[in-house]
């Protein structure tokens, strides 16, 4: 028997590099027909994990493509920070090695927060880990490097080609924890699952390594014996194949390598209308990096794109997209939670403009769509800054209840703070979904209660919004009442509607003017003059000290507010912000009720639930709720401190815990009233101005689409009607009454396709809410929920008022 080939290390160099420059699967295949002595022997073939079972374990990773590029790039990341603190002398399993990722990143940069602000510098740090595009524009490969750790190539089968070992479990200043999350993307390479991995340790010793990861064909024989087939790396005479390199040409951007890892990723199956990496991939990248540790650099070729005159961009997570791209933004804000079911946890709002300079509402729409919910992501689940689930706007219209800011309201939610047992109920080990279970439905109420409450931001953002498209149905009203008093009263059509409906209850008359008792006056304040940090910290209270300046119910709240003169992004803005901190000075019990004395609390969590507020023209609100370990007639001193760049500014005062108030109706959570709403009030839009209607640029002011294609828009808020809007000069509306010459036939005309349009809306509606019918649509490959209100406006666009209008029932009998 002849003894196997052997391989100079020159050999396999070529090997190495005719993989690495082969663009597709396709051409990988090339490789592997060349070679079958090495690729052909089943005896060079190991399964990936020591297991030929762990396939279950890599299919049911991440269910997207780009869910599981963020893996790798986070394990990126983490191989530099190691690599960092390797460096640094620092053993990384060691209590003197940095305990979270924000304390590594401020030991081995502590320069960042300056140099990174800076683009010259924020680029050159993103090139030490490169997304770099290669293949062709219909066979996309990805090339993922990083200047990190780097492995020898006898600790790539404990490494890169492990799976659940826990390798970085005890290491507390990474994202990975199980050694399995990069292995998601392998499923998302072609057809073949081939993916190249490469790698030199950092320090320089040793050789650079190499194997081929792919999906094992099974044979004919395996076919009929196998249930599944499995993954399998490449070794060569039972090793990983390896050769001296001082540098090689990798055409990374910049540079050459000479240490770390690349690894090349083939025939990625990106979602469909992704056009390139500096542009498509880069915004992804940011929206599932909301605030990663280190800044990226996404690199595009000059041949795949000839025309690009951008192929190369950092990114540096949405947060700082954000905050940078201002224009966008009309407001932003943010709530810090202190409570029992998750300890604590930051939540950021971002509410976008609904016209951006230069473009209507409709091309805002799309633009914001494309540069910040490229995903559909509109809640946002992070830890350490990687995002680990999301909620769809689903969540802002039938949560919330905000269906007007559905499509430009962004929200973040810091979990990296939460309560580990909470946490870990969260999210799925792929880090890319929510769990569907009690933990995720315990916060998703709290959200909806906090958020969407009567009296918090979104729901005031929402009103002025909605009040700023008022006005007076005076010209629609009487044609509401002949409707509802000619509707027979034992009509089948009559009781659908009151199902739903009050049908006596007009617009003008559901809510009668309180008469006013006297003159008001409303208190004028001065101007507010933002500065960039706080000179001073004051309650707005009478505080002297001794007396408590609030009253906090057992099983309610209290507000209390402070002014300040910090600009309203201090607590979130990425680059010296600020922090609002509570302690606990004093708790005096009430001794009245005899017995043995609590033991002291030692901090104010452990005896209220806190929210705090981020700054809005110059306020400050924090709002208390006693816990269970508190009771009436309990004093509490407290302090508040502001923190500024060199100083802070402090507060202190005493609240007492008194009787609770009575229980308040949870206006946002709970059942529908049995009491039906009245009527919705029809409003009539136009695109010039005309008294008693609206105007085209006064909805798109509040986000509402208007044009020649559109024929209505309903307002619903939540799951209720509350208003349609009927656009009078509409295409199908002047196509209508182009048959008419008279003055009296166009009024006729005008009559019936506002009746018509009021009336099948209402209709369409009151069954679709009747019959609990859910709305969902395939956009670009994805299943996305559809809110009733925009399947309704569809409808109407989509040659349906076009129907109603042309054909009569007598008109539709003739025709037949």
């Amino acid at each position: 028997m002849n003894p196997p080939p052997t391989f100079s290390e020159l050999d396999l160099k070529t090997l190495f590099l005719a993989l690495y420059r082969a663009g597709t699967e396709q051409e990988v295949e090339v490789v592997i027909k060349n070679h079958p002595d090495i690729f052909n022997n089943s005896d060079n073939w190991y399964p990936l994990g020591g297991n030929e079972n762990t396939f279950g374990v890599i299919e049911n990773q991440q269910s997207s493509p780009i869910a599981s590029l963020i893996e790798k790039i986070t394990n990126s990341i983490d191989a530099i920070l190691m690599k960092k603190c390797l460096e640094a002398g620092i053993d990384p399993k060691s209590s003197t090695a940095p305990q979270s990722i924000s304390a590594a990143i401020n030991k081995f940069y502590p320069k960042h927060l300056n140099e990174w602000s800076l683009n010259t510098f924020r680029k050159q740090q993103a090139e030490e880990i490169q997304i770099i595009a290669d293949g062709t524009r219909k066979d996309t490969s990805v090339i993922i490097y990083d200047n990190g750790e780097g492995q020898e190539p006898d600790k790539f089968e404990s490494t890169f080609l492990s799976l659940l070992r826990g390798n970085k479990n005890e290491i507390h200043f990474v994202q990975g924890k199980y050694n399995m999350g990069g292995s998601g993307a392998i499923v998302f390479c072609g057809k073949k699952r081939y993916q190249l991995i490469a790698s030199k340790r950092f320090d320089g010793n040793g050789k650079m390594g190499f194997t081929l990861i792919r999906q094992h064909p099974l044979s004919a024989s395996e076919q009929q014996t196998k249930k599944n087939t499995w993954y399998e790396y490449l070794k060569i005479h039972g090793n990983i194949p390896a050769f001296d390199i001082d540098y090689l040409d990798l055409e990374l951007h910049n540079r050459k390598f000479n240490t770390g890892t690349v690894i090349k990723l083939y025939s990625y199956q990106f979602p469909s209308g992704y056009s390139g990496f500096a542009q498509d991939l880069n915004q992804s990248i940011n929206e599932f990096l909301f605030e990663p540790a280190l800044p990226i650099l996404t690199v595009e070729k000059k041949e795949r794109y000839p025309n690009n005159k951008v192929l190369e961009l950092d990114l540096y997570g949405l947060k700082r997209r954000l905050e940078k791209e201002k224009p966008y933004i009309e407001d932003s804000f943010s709530h810090e939670f202190e409570d029992d079911l998750f300890d604590k946890m930051k939540v950021t709002c971002y509410i976008f403009k609904s016209r951006i300079k230069g473009r209507n509402v409709k091309e805002s729409k799309q633009n914001i769509k494309k540069r910040f919910f490229k995903n559909n992501m509109s809640v946002l689940f992070s830890m350490n800054g990687q995002v680990h689930g999301h909620y769809t706007s689903e969540f802002i219209t039938r949560r919330l209840k905000k269906n007007i800011l559905k499509d430009y309201l962004l929200i973040h939610v810091d979990c990296t703070n939460m309560r580990y047992d909470f946490r870990k109920e969260l999210f799925m080990a792929s880090r890319d979904r929510l769990k569907d279970g009690e933990a995720t439905r315990a916060l998703r109420k709290f959200l909806g209660d906090k958020l969407g409450a009567r009296n918090s931001r979104l729901s005031e953002i929402e009103k002025l919004r909605k009040d700023s498209i008022s006005v007076s149905g005076e010209n629609t009203k009487e044609l509401l009442k002949n409707f509802t008093t000619n509707l027979p009263l034992n009509s089948d059509l009559r009781k659908l509607l009151g199902n739903a409906f009050k049908l006596d209850a007009f617009p003008d008359k559901q809510k009668p003017d309180k008469k006013k008792t006297g003159k008001s006056k409303k208190k004028i304040r001065a101007p507010f003059n933002p500065k960039r940090f706080p000179s001073y910290l004051k309650l707005k209270a009478k505080n002297n000290g001794e007396t408590p300046v609030a009253k906090v119910p057992i099983g309610g709240e209290k507000t209390i507010t402070f002014e300040t003169d910090v600009e309203d992004n201090y607590f979130d803005r990425v680059e010296d912000a600020g922090e609002l901190q509570i302690a606990l000075l004093d708790f005096k019990h009430n001794d009245t009720t005899g017995g043995t004395e609590k033991g002291e609390p030692k901090g104010i969590s452990e005896i209220m639930n806190v929210t705090k507020s981020s700054p809005k023209e110059g306020l400050i609100k924090i709002i208390f709720s006693p816990k269970n370990e508190v009771q009436v007639g309990d004093f509490i001193q407290t302090k508040v401190t502001l923190t500024d760049q060199n100083d802070s500014h402090d507060q202190i005062f005493w609240v007492k815990i008194v009787e609770s108030n009575k229980p308040q109706e949870d206006t946002n959570d709970k059942k529908e009233s049995d009491e039906p709403l009245g009527l919705p009030e029809p409003i009539l839009v136009y695109k010039e101005e005309k008294e008693g209607a609206l105007t085209w640029d006064k909805l798109e002011e509040s986000s509402i689409e208007m044009g020649y294609d559109k024929v209505m828009y309903p307002m619903i808020t939540g799951e209720d009607l509350e208003k349609v809007y009927i656009n009078m000069d509409s295409t199908i509306l002047k196509s209508f009454k182009s048959k008419f010459k008279t003055e009296e036939a166009l009024d006729v005309a005008d009559k019936k396709y506002i009746s018509s349009v009021y009336f099948h809306t209402l209709f369409l509606y009151t069954i679709t809410k009747k019959k609990n019918y859910q709305f969902s649509q395939i956009r670009d490959g994805n299943d996305e929920t559809v809110d009733i209100g925009s399947y309704l406006q569809d409808l109407f666009d989509s040659f349906y008022s076009e129907f109603i209008l042309s054909f009569g029932s007598v008109d539709l009998i003739a025709s037949l």
